[in-house]
């Protein structure tokens, strides 16, 4: 589930102070790790960087009795490994990986620096996407009841900063648990090597009407060798259902929705 932050006011039920200033007048720089080392410029002018290719500016330490779990997922959309800092990060990492507007992602893409007209301020972005259409995303991942006031600060001068560039902004916390583990399921199949195009061809035919998955498993072979095919064509949502009512079985009704890729 996701929520973008309205107009900076408040997040999360807490009030944001005013600046010392209209934020309208407020200069944003980016500060991203580029090939030849760190690199600064304002955001107006680095705006048409594929950020959605660098490395992290921040790095996913693990140490002994930390109470969160960062690591790494593969990305099926950008091909390689991205970074998060929690399992909340994780599944939203994820989520943007089944997104199919998403054609690419990386996680703490850069700083962005700012003064609020008290002080010089920085943050790191959880995620940028880059859209099909070719533009850009930021998401910032925060559980509503963990909103500090520093929090709500820097999530309105992101949002500020990205319309500034036609960027779109969304802060997203907790994830709907059913939606969520069906994504997580079929995330287990997202690589290509799940796809065998005879199979696909024999699903897309089984489920030109709606149909109960077991039973279009059935028409189209065994079930060991279809089903990893048939949830890489649904991770691909080249077979849909509705994944946001109930967890998937055997008696979950699908349909083909399109071509497989």
């Amino acid at each position: 589930m996701s929520r973008s932050i309205g107009d900076g006011s408040g997040v999360g039920g807490i009030r944001v102070p005013d600046a010392r200033g209209p934020m309208d007048a407020v200069v944003f720089d980016v500060v991203w790790l580029g090939p030849d080392g760190e690199t600064r410029q304002p955001l107006t002018v680095a705006a048409g960087t594929a950020f959605e290719g660098v490395a992290p500016v921040r790095g996913f330490p693990a140490v002994r009795g930390q109470r969160h779990f960062p690591g790494f997922r593969w990305s099926a959309s950008s091909g390689r490994h991205v970074g998060y800092e929690s399992w909340l990060e994780r599944d939203h990492a994820m989520l943007l990986d089944f997104d199919p507007e998403v054609a690419g992602y990386s996680s703490q893409p850069f700083w962005l620096c700012w003064h609020d007209g008290r002080r010089r301020r920085r943050h790191a972005p959880d995620f940028f996407a880059r859209l099909a259409d070719g533009s850009g995303l930021v998401v910032d991942v925060r559980a509503d009841n963990r909103i500090e006031v520093k929090d709500a600060e820097a999530f309105a001068a992101t949002e500020r900063a990205c319309g500034a560039v036609g960027w779109a902004f969304r802060r997203v916390g907790a994830v709907d648990p059913v939606f969520g583990a069906n994504v997580r399921w079929l995330a287990g199949y997202r690589h290509p090597r799940c796809y065998r195009s005879q199979v696909a061809v024999g699903l897309l035919e089984a489920f030109s009407e709606p149909r109960a998955l077991f039973d279009g498993v059935a028409a189209v072979g065994v079930s060991l060798l279809v089903l990893p095919v048939l949830y890489h064509l649904m991770w691909l949502q080249v077979l849909v259902t509705d994944l946001g009512s109930a967890l998937l079985g055997p008696a979950s009704v699908l349909v083909a929705a399109g071509d497989a890729r």
